[in-house]
């Protein structure tokens, strides 16, 4: 989930890294709290005024209360976007998408419908998206009142990652100015843009496009709003599918930890990790370009010294890119979303190891020039990370003070080699000192309702976003739905192998789940092939690939997978 905030962009991985979830709503004025059935229902089906768009595409947009308390108060503009069923005279009705991020755009992962779904369900689902408040076409999120504003805070954040003393001061100080400005001038979407809202905005939608109930398939962070449809409205689906699982009450959290405390994402990434770098020594020479040795030990020797000794290399426009011990973890992880994550980061770490030895290598070159340095944020405003903030931060409890972030991250880097700092500082905006704005709106639980009918819950075991824990611990929650595990690499599941695909289509298309805990294990592994005589290649993928998908770290919105 290229984090648009920060400097530094390397294409290390072969795609672009950049620097870097009670009772229901909150009571009314008196008396017990509405239900949620009964808050999207005192709104009126708005009419969808439909216009052609991207050719092959209709969009509207729709105003929707900003407080659904007040369904006649003030509102805020939602986009909508759609790609109507290729076999209209079979249409089944329309499925509902999400990329997941927070921050990822429902309306642009809609319109890539045809090149990411398979032809079964682009034949009988409309598929539409809808972007959640302040993100992508809908009304956004701006915390500053310029971008010049925006800029001097987010330079203080300006690293994949702090690793020293001078970076961890200088992001712990950008954190607290971006809690400040988001809890201020960010006012008043950033107190109305929790999951929770962004669940009833999709249920008066489903009413407005004609449907009596929603079919849904949401990734990454997007799992979590299908966890809190399910949960807010239970009899209102048809079909529901989460992949890439997290679990909703380690994301709202019981106690103010950080966010990588409670989901564990890190440890996700260090055993996908660990695990290449076993698979590789096993392998041997002739299978992977990294075996030479113990895998193991040599990648913990290249990056430490990166820590001390990082390498320079031409950003093609007559300067230098330096690669830091944070730039090359964000492009290890990055390389992990992928379904070729084996040799990705096995070829990623024997060049950085050739480099570091006096050789340069073509590839490592090659996209090391095609990633010149930017800022994103400088024109026009970039709300991105603001956008992602506003959901973590208004979701979920985190601690007081940003300066405790250091040694909470510390603690998750001894137990998550590599990934602790760069999962452990996403949220580090979000202390309660200086992030002041709440969502009194927000849904807290409980996550354990009954649903009408059955959903399905989708994990794969190599996951180092969402950590497949997550995917089980979600299903002990649910006491109607069943689990899908994936022995596929990357961030999650559809479209890394035909069982899974093919699972998650036919409930899709009949809405019968398949038998709880059924386990795929037809994806591509990695090592499994000799290398080819020059230099290490990836597989193709045995089904259509999703395009990019948002995951719920704002520094990796829609990295490719």
């Amino acid at each position: 989930m290229p984090r648009t905030h920060r400097l530094l962009t390397i294409a290390l991985a072969g795609a672009l890294v950049t620097g870097s979830a009670f009772a229901g709503a909150a009571p009314a004025a008196a008396g017990r709290a509405p239900s949620e059935a009964r808050l999207v229902d005192a709104v009126p089906t708005p009419k969808l005024n439909w216009y052609k768009c991207y050719e092959i595409a209709e969009c509207a947009t729709v105003r929707l209360p900003l407080d659904y308390r007040r369904p006649k108060g003030k509102t805020t503009e939602i986009a909508v976007l759609r790609v109507k069923a290729k076999n209209q005279a079979k249409r089944i009705g329309s499925l509902f998408v999400n990329p997941g991020g927070p921050g990822g755009s429902a309306t642009q992962f809609a319109l890539a419908a045809p090149d990411f779904l398979s032809d079964a369900l682009t034949e009988r689902f409309d598929v539409v998206g809808v972007d959640p408040r302040g993100i992508g076409a809908s009304e956004q999120v701006k915390c500053f009142p310029t971008v010049r504003a925006q800029t001097e805070v987010l330079n203080l954040m300006n690293v994949p990652f702090p690793v020293t003393g001078a970076e961890e001061r200088n992001y712990i100080a950008g954190s607290k100015k971006l809690g400040r400005a988001c809890s201020t001038t960010g006012r008043p979407l950033t107190a109305h843009a929790s999951t929770a809202e962004v669940a009833r905005d999709m249920d008066v939608v489903r009413r407005a496009v004609g449907d009596k109930k929603l079919s849904y398939l949401g990734f990454s962070y997007g799992s979590a709003l299908g966890q809190y449809y399910a949960n807010m409205f239970p009899d209102r689906f048809r079909a529901l599918v989460v992949d890439g699982v997290l679990d909703p009450t380690a994301w709202v959290g019981t106690t103010r930890q950080i966010l990588d405390q409670r989901l564990r994402s890190s440890d996700g990434a260090y055993k996908a990790l660990h695990e290449i770098l076993v698979r590789c020594d096993k392998a041997g020479e002739s299978k992977c370009v990294f075996a030479e040795g113990n895998p193991v030990q040599h990648f913990d020797q290249i990056a430490e010294r990166l820590k001390t000794d990082p390498l320079d290399f031409p950003d093609g426009a007559g300067g230098t890119i330096q690669v830091t011990y944070a730039v090359f973890i964000s492009a290890v992880l990055s390389t992990l979303y992928s379904t070729e994550a084996g040799e990705g980061v096995t070829q990623l770490a024997a060049e950085i190891a050739t480099a570091q030895e006096g050789g340069t290598t073509a590839p490592l070159l090659a996209r090391v020039n095609a990633a010149k340095a930017s800022r994103a944020y400088d024109f026009p405003y970039e709300n991105g990370f603001e956008a992602s903030s506003t959901v973590i931060c208004t979701d979920g409890k985190h601690p007081a003070d940003a300066s405790s972030w250091p040694a909470a991250v510390d603690r998750r880097e001894r137990e998550a080699k590599y990934f602790g700092r760069s999962w452990g500082w996403i949220d580090s905006q979000c202390a309660n000192k200086t992030w002041t704005v709440q969502d009194k709106n927000a849904y807290t639980g409980p996550f354990t309702k009954r649903t009408a009918t059955k959903f399905l819950i989708v994990g794969n075991f190599w996951d180092p976003a969402t950590n497949y824990r997550g995917a089980v611990s979600s299903r002990a929650l649910a006491p109607n739905a069943s689990l899908l595990s994936s022995n596929n690499w990357g961030h999650t599941a559809y479209g890394s192998g035909v069982c899974a695909t093919t699972t998650i289509d036919n409930y899709l298309l009949t809405g019968k789940a398949p038998q709880d805990r059924k386990t795929c294990t037809d994806a591509a592994q990695p090592f499994t092939e000799p290398l080819p005589a020059a230099t290490a290649t990836t597989k193709a993928a045995t089904a259509k690939q999703r395009p990019p998908v948002a995951t719920i770290r704002p520094d990796s919105i829609l990295v490719a997978n």
